[in-house]
């Protein structure tokens, strides 16, 4: 993907304030402290499109952004270590399961995880949510760079092995170096244009 164009449209909590279904989307989640804002604006050559902090959990809206005006990313509030107040984290789950269940221009989500990290419940709960909603599901180890090649190898397997999955679906990446950039958005093609080639 030749990123020409990358624009903020809006944020949301409900289907209401989503802004209107123009093009596919793909959705990124992760817990708070993975680099998902960090991943995303790698992936469309920009420095500050999504603000990153410092504090993990800040992120508590649904973030949409349009790429060449003919994809959107879809930002999801961040799960796990963030310091929220409980009122707010017991809103996040309903959520992002509406996002997840009812938004029909949803082609791919993307669960970014930290390759240093073993998963937990809350990612194989989220992999369980995206089977059970028929979503495509794009697997990103995140960080990678902090790793020597050996250990991401040993790690990458140790992942696939915890989530049951093929450790060829992970995909290595690292916002630092740019490493799996390409990789990435491959998955995202495959997921939005192959479908609708699919339909033509």
């Amino acid at each position: 993907m030749i990123v020409k164009s990358a624009a903020f449209v809006t944020s949301a909590v409900k289907p209401p304030q989503y802004p209107e279904a123009l093009h596919p989307e793909v959705a990124f989640a992760g817990r708070s402290n993975v680099g998902k804002s960090s991943l995303i604006n790698t992936l469309v050559n920009r420095k500050r499109l999504v603000k990153t902090s410092s504090i993990p959990g800040r992120t508590q809206l649904i973030n949409f952004f349009t790429v060449n005006d003919c994809i959107s990313l879809v930002d999801l509030p961040g799960y796990g270590y963030a310091k929220v107040p409980a009122s707010v984290t017991r809103n996040w789950g309903p959520m992002i399961e509406t996002y997840l269940k009812g938004r029909e221009t949803l082609k791919a989500v993307a669960l970014i995880l930290d390759v240093r990290r073993t998963p937990g419940v809350e990612e194989q709960n989220f992999i369980d949510w995206l089977e059970l909603y028929h979503r495509t599901p794009i697997l990103v180890l995140t960080k990678a760079d902090k790793l020597s090649k050996s250990v991401q190898k040993k790690q990458r397997q140790a992942i696939g092995t915890t989530l049951g999955v093929d450790e060829a679906a992970l995909i290595l990446f690292s916002a630092k170096t740019r490493l799996g950039r390409p990789e990435v958005w491959s998955a995202i093609e495959r997921a939005v244009f192959d479908e609708h080639r699919e339909h033509d």
